[in-house]
């Protein structure tokens, strides 16, 4: 089930907004209202498998987690076919409604790894050979140096981004990052460049779980949300053989809001 009480963050600027190279550590902005903007991203994962349900959307899960611990809150994650009209209308629509747009799949070589051609037709630029980069490839990859050297095929203006664990590298256009699909190298390329996708304040946090039911407890919440709208408010129900239950969880960038939105909701159902 959804979170009963949530609070939208303020609107987020357009891409005009955005620093011209797309590079380095990102920021939280602060607004005239002295309020703080949250840095945003949207997650896109590619791939007939995940549609239908043959491959677990684990890319997904991962990434929404680690982007949160860099305190960069996810607004959307998203799965489409390998389908170059699909991506491309996506990439498009979506990219400049957040700071980070991350892609991840189909980038081997095989006919259904369309992401390369896809964030090309998007951005409307052609892709091109990176010289240094097939080489490299080829170096690398003996056994079907050609095979390998395609990889270095990129949409035109993309910044190459290093495959720790080998296999084809990623890259960068503008705010979209574009990772492998395998989870192993995903996770070890995130980790290569998590500096340059965090914002300079945390994604702070507070649960907690109560033996009682949503209903009971909705008016504390709506409350809470109403008081301190800088912080999120969600409530998770379980119903357990013993009894109901709610997992209560705050997230908030402001540590004196989150920790007074807890100290309230502990003091109104502590002992309920």
């Amino acid at each position: 089930m959804q979170p009963t009480c949530t609070r939208d963050d303020v609107d987020r600027p357009g891409l005009s907004d955005q620093p011209d190279d797309g590079v380095g550590v990102t920021l939280l902005v602060q607004l005239a209202d002295g309020h703080t903007r949250h840095v945003l991203a949207a997650i896109l994962t590619i791939g007939n498998e995940l549609v239908s349900g043959d491959v677990e959307n684990s890319n997904a899960t991962w990434l929404a987690r680690r982007l949160e611990g860099n305190g960069v809150r996810v607004v959307l994650t998203a799965a489409v076919p390998d389908e170059l009209d699909r991506i491309v209308a996506f990439v498009r629509r979506e990219s400049p409604l957040v700071d980070h747009l991350l892609v991840t799949g189909g980038l081997g070589s095989t006919p259904d790894d369309i992401t390369r051609e896809a964030i090309a037709a998007a951005f409307e630029v052609p892709q091109d050979v990176v010289p240094e980069l097939a080489d490299d490839l080829r170096a690398r990859f003996h056994g079907a140096p050609e095979y390998a050297a395609r990889w270095a095929a990129l949409p035109r203006g993309s910044r190459p981004l290093e495959n720790p664990l080998g296999g084809a590298p990623g890259f960068q256009l503008e705010n979209v990052w574009v990772l492998p699909g395998l989870p192993s190298e995903m996770e070890a390329m995130f980790d290569h460049y998590a500096a340059e996708l965090r914002a300079a304040v945390p994604i702070g946090s507070w649960r907690r779980t109560y033996r009682t039911r949503e209903a009971a407890i909705v008016g504390v919440l709506e409350t809470a949300t109403s008081r301190w709208p800088d912080v999120r408010v969600g409530s998770y129900p379980s119903f357990l053989d013993d009894g109901p239950e709610v997992e209560i969880v705050l997230k908030s960038s402001d540590a004196d809001a989150l920790a007074a939105a807890s100290a309230f909701i502990e003091s109104e159902l502590d002992g309920g």
